[in-house]
């Protein structure tokens, strides 16, 4: 895997070295890393070698997991697939989206920040057909796997199944509140991991999908009112954020007022309304915003920049409008 994505040099310096002495030795690259390496399963199926110790717990099952992997057969010094090409790898579904059982295996080893090598078995990789023409038949194959981040999604992937069904509105019901917040937390997570890789569009339907799962709720009484109010704030105010980027300044609003019914002093909500209102050409109503969110935070950069721009904008369109009105007085005189 390339160094630009902060890991260790890769297997193809390796395998390039083991090339030049193939002819002189009677094991072969491959045969030498099983040597190094640990079994997973313990039918030499899997074998793992960490190159990079992780933190924290191991990858669950069914969790969604973010890394930058590549694949080499063996005696090639370039990869027959690989992630390093991409700033962002997609986030893959456990269970769904890992094709190879040996690589899914393994990725349930591994830890946060964690880079490993993986030795498959057809039985585990592409079989005893192979992938013909990237892969032949009963090849061994390699992996080089470093892990950015995952989450545990399993719960998410159960509400979002019974929704499916119709029977999100009376199972909602009957859980304790504080799994359905864990669960809504974990989508904002997802939400948030979407849009610090600028994929907004995802990032709003993340977003929206745990203030559908909030608003589903029946609450029972005024704490549990308040609790879903909370946890409702963060997501409104990233959606708002979100449609700004997408370039919906009206939306934006929606989502911002949305946030303020919630906290009507609330200085992001403020100054999201700012945003959204300055971009609408609503310049007396982005400044009132602004002037509300500077009382809150009157050293903040971010508030008093944007009123400037507020104000630059205001008088550039005060400007246009008498250069207009004034071309127009003069053509009636003519």
């Amino acid at each position: 895997m390339s160094g630009q994505n902060g890991l260790v040099p890769s297997i193809r310096r390796l395998i390039s070295v083991e090339e030049r002495l193939r002819r002189t030795h009677s094991t072969s690259p491959f045969e030498q890393l099983r040597q190094r390496m640990s079994d997973v399963l313990g039918d030499q199926g899997v074998l793992k070698e960490v190159i990079q110790p992780g933190d924290g717990p191991p990858v669950p099952e069914n969790a969604s997991v973010i890394a930058h992997y590549s694949g080499f057969l063996e005696y090639s010094d370039q990869p027959f697939e690989t992630t390093t090409n991409l700033k962002y790898p997609r986030m893959m579904k456990l269970g769904k989206d890992v094709t190879l059982a040996g690589l899914e295996l393994g990725l349930m080893t591994m830890r946060k920040g964690e880079f490993s090598r993986f030795l498959l078995q057809p039985k585990y990789a592409y079989g005893e057909m192979g992938c013909p023409p990237l892969i032949p038949a009963a090849a061994v194959v390699l992996y080089e796997v470093h892990i950015l981040d995952f989450l545990d999604s399993g719960q998410v992937d159960d509400f979002i199944a019974m929704s499916l069904v119709g029977k999100l509105l009376e199972e909602q019901n009957t859980v304790p509140l504080s799994m359905l917040l864990e669960v809504v937390n974990t989508v904002r997570s997802f939400g948030n991991r979407c849009f610090n890789q600028s994929r907004h569009f995802n990032a709003k339907d993340r977003y929206k999908q745990g203030t559908t799962l909030l608003g589903n709720r029946k609450t029972q009484s005024d704490e549990e009112k308040e609790k879903i109010k909370k946890a409702l704030l963060p997501l409104y105010l990233n959606l708002s954020l979100t449609e700004l980027r997408l370039e919906r300044p009206h939306k934006a609003l929606k989502y911002s007022n949305k946030a303020l019914e919630i906290d009507s002093a609330n200085t992001k909500a403020l100054f999201r309304s700012g945003q959204a209102y300055l971009e609408l050409h609503e310049y007396d109503s982005a400044q009132h915003c602004l002037i509300s969110a500077q009382a809150k935070k009157p050293f903040d950069t971010d508030i008093n920049n944007l009123l400037r721009k507020v104000a630059m904008c205001y008088k550039e369109s005060l400007d246009k409008q008498r250069h207009m009105y004034s071309k127009m007085f003069r053509n009636f005189k003519v």
